[in-house]
């Protein structure tokens, strides 16, 4: 193991000690003002006042952004679709339409590692640039753009979550692979990289619609072959979905059952956007600790529907939720733009998102629907040292209304409506700065 000399980054620091969807909010955050993080061999080793904290490691190199800059955990982005980059933003289609015109056809494409590989070198790079050091990713039903992304993460040492797709009905024959096809092609690529660097692989039968009851038992023997392993899918998106679903699988209660029936819930299960669900479904997702992605821009610009925030986890018994951009269905990679359309999802449902809740969902919160609790997701000692640094004064209209700002929520919450990725001015992956926005080279 290559041991590294210490350092520290000072500025504002910004770490949760809490839930503040359990606690009052202003009891969930630990703040300072002037606050440094000290980083050894790739984890904090002490977070706090940079006076308290910079006397403890007298002599460490200090890399100092001012009081203008907030340093807290990297984003956390539960649920995307890298080969869908180069589709965002793509006009005028609700969710079967969309997959049918615009996503299908561009993930044939993948099948070619050389394309997937520049495809995912794009997504890596563009996360890093807007502070995502962690996300759980969809990637296409071909190992190879499996391999191409996994390649890309650990060069970079990123905590990266991703899996091929099982598609065996309902989609291009191009796409399709088999029940026992694409048990074999998941298990190898399982054997080759689960476990490897930070590297956790997903098992991921894309949705109901597109699997065979064949297949989600496969899928369901799968990941109980391998409980380390997490797995990812799609559920109660659109209204049409949820007709076609209750077609293709008659006998299940629900759409939620029709995963139930093969073991495919539970602590590990991620479950993409969840914005009709029955009371069922609500119920058993909580007994059984599996999680969901709000998935907001996705959601507002498919034409999905709106996620009850309140009603799912602002509750005496809450779901675990992270926050996801869905890239391409999502229309950005900017946690600044996703915790904005949670607010304004949530206010059209009558309901305030608290900023600092909003930042928790995008670090904490996603990081427990993944499963790295006490991994990533804060900045507190002992967790592997995935920090962004935000500069609280990046654009004009920013630096204006930040004048006015009186309170750290007040702070946060003009960050999360009007901040883009010019805030975001380092983004450090297990202790190496990997995007500096002010340079043009920095560490790989």
């Amino acid at each position: 193991m290559t041991v590294s000399a210490p350092f520290a980054i000072r500025g504002r620091t910004l770490a949760f000690k809490a839930d503040p969807f359990r606690v009052p909010v202003e009891d969930a955050v630990s703040a300072n003002d002037d606050g440094a993080v000290v980083v050894r061999d790739g984890k904090i080793v002490e977070v706090g006042p940079a006076h308290e904290v910079l006397a403890h490691h007298p002599g460490v190199a200090v890399e100092a952004y001012g009081p203008d800059a907030l340093i807290m955990a990297g984003f956390v982005d539960s649920h995307a679709h890298y080969p869908q980059l180069e589709i965002i933003g793509s006009y005028g289609e609700q969710l079967l339409e969309w997959l049918e015109t615009y996503t299908f056809p561009t993930e044939t494409k993948y099948a070619d590692f050389q394309y997937a590989r520049a495809g995912a070198e794009t997504y890596l790079d563009l996360a890093l640039s807007n502070g995502i050091t962690s996300a759980s990713v969809f990637s296409a039903t071909y190992p190879a753009s499996v391999d191409a992304l996994f390649e890309g993460a650990l060069a970079r040492g990123m905590r990266i979550v991703t899996g091929k797709n099982l598609m065996d009905r309902n989609c291009p024959v191009a796409l399709r692979d088999t029940a026992v096809g694409g048990y074999e092609q998941s298990e190898a690529l399982i054997a080759k990289w689960h476990g490897k660097g930070r590297l956790t692989y997903a098992v991921t039968p894309r949705f109901a619609v597109t699997s065979t009851p064949e297949q989600l038992e496969s899928a369901g023997a799968l990941w109980r072959a391998h409980p380390t392993t997490l797995m990812q899918t799609h559920m109660s998106e659109n209204h049409a979905e949820i007709r076609w679903v209750r077609e293709l699988y008659p006998e299940a209660p629900d759409y939620l059952g029709a995963y139930e029936a093969f073991g495919l819930i539970g602590e590990g299960a991620n479950f993409g956007h969840c914005i009709h669900l029955t009371e069922r479904e609500i119920a058993r997702l909580k007994e059984t600790g599996s999680a969901i992605s709000h998935c907001p821009t996705s959601n507002a610009f498919i034409g999905s529907g709106l996620f009850d925030m309140q009603g799912l986890r602002d509750c005496d018994d809450p779901i675990r939720v992270g926050l996801a951009t869905d890239i391409g269905g999502g229309s950005s990679l900017s946690m600044f733009d996703t915790m904005k359309a949670a607010y304004e999802i949530a206010q059209l449902r009558g309901y305030s998102l608290h900023p600092i809740k909003a930042f928790w969902l995008a670090t904490v919160g996603s990081a427990g629907a993944l499963r790295m609790d006490g991994k990533v997701g804060n900045l507190a000692a002992g967790y592997e040292a995935d920090i962004v640094v935000l500069d609280l004064h990046s654009t004009p209209i920013v630096r204006r209304r930040m004048r006015e700002a009186d309170s750290l929520s007040e702070a946060l919450f003009i960050q999360m409506i009007l901040a883009d990725d010019r805030a975001v001015r380092a983004t450090y992956v297990a202790g190496r700065k990997l995007h500096d926005r002010d340079q043009t080279h920095v560490d790989r």
